[in-house]
């Protein structure tokens, strides 16, 4: 239980961070900020962590995990604004 309180909390954050970097801080709340955070954590992990050779699971804190959620997000983001608006800002 615990595990999944640190993902949202780490989760919210990251994707929070990506919305600012990306410009989108306005667009979204704080449950869009968790949902991209965790869902660009899983995207860092299986893309960004075997190449840099760290990460691992959002659900345990440390440095490694959380710079992979924030790019994994960054990611996430760009994919999005390519869909929506066919370019990247």
């Amino acid at each position: 239980m615990l595990g999944w309180i640190i993902a949202i909390i780490v989760g919210g954050v990251a994707g929070w961070l990506a919305s600012l970097v990306m410009n989108r801080d306005a667009s979204m709340g704080i449950m869009w900020n968790i949902i991209i955070g965790i869902v660009g954590a899983l995207i860092g992990n299986a893309l960004l962590a075997p190449l840099l050779g760290f990460g691992g699971s959002i659900q345990e804190f440390d440095l490694g995990s959380f710079l992979i959620a924030v790019l994994g997000a960054i990611i996430l983001l760009a994919i999005a604004n390519l869909v929506q608006r066919g370019r990247v800002r």
